[in-house]
């Protein structure tokens, strides 16, 4: 029987998924819409130095990478699998294009957020 080395993708696509279900919506209502709008009153926690304060705490800062990065798994793989739906044949060009864009948008956001 062949391994499989897609067992690491599923897990980051679930994963990826129930965070974006939990609560991508709620950060999109937030942080797009009632943030700036100022429909969450005077003390408006979703100001610049607010979220840089928050991005600053390890906890805080853990957070913000793991959203970032299970939401860029879980498109890679949904993007990967939606390409052999179309009929494309997957070769390791569309397996690199996907998940390799994943893989950097998560260093890069590890990155950014050690630079804060």
């Amino acid at each position: 029987m062949k391994h499989s080395n897609q067992a690491p993708f599923w897990l980051l696509f679930g994963a990826g998924g129930m965070v974006s279900a939990l609560i991508g919506a709620a950060l999109v209502f937030l942080t797009g819409l009632a943030g700036p709008l100022g429909l969450l009153g005077a003390a408006n926690p979703i100001t610049y130095e607010h979220l840089v304060a928050f991005a600053r705490n390890p906890l805080g800062g853990l957070f913000i990478f793991f959203v970032i990065a299970l939401f860029l798994w879980h498109a890679a793989h949904r993007i990967y699998h939606t390409l052999h739906d179309f009929g494309i044949h997957l070769n390791a060009f569309w397996w690199l294009c996907c998940y390799g864009v994943a893989a950097l948008g998560s260093l890069v956001a590890m990155v950014s957020l050690l630079k804060i």
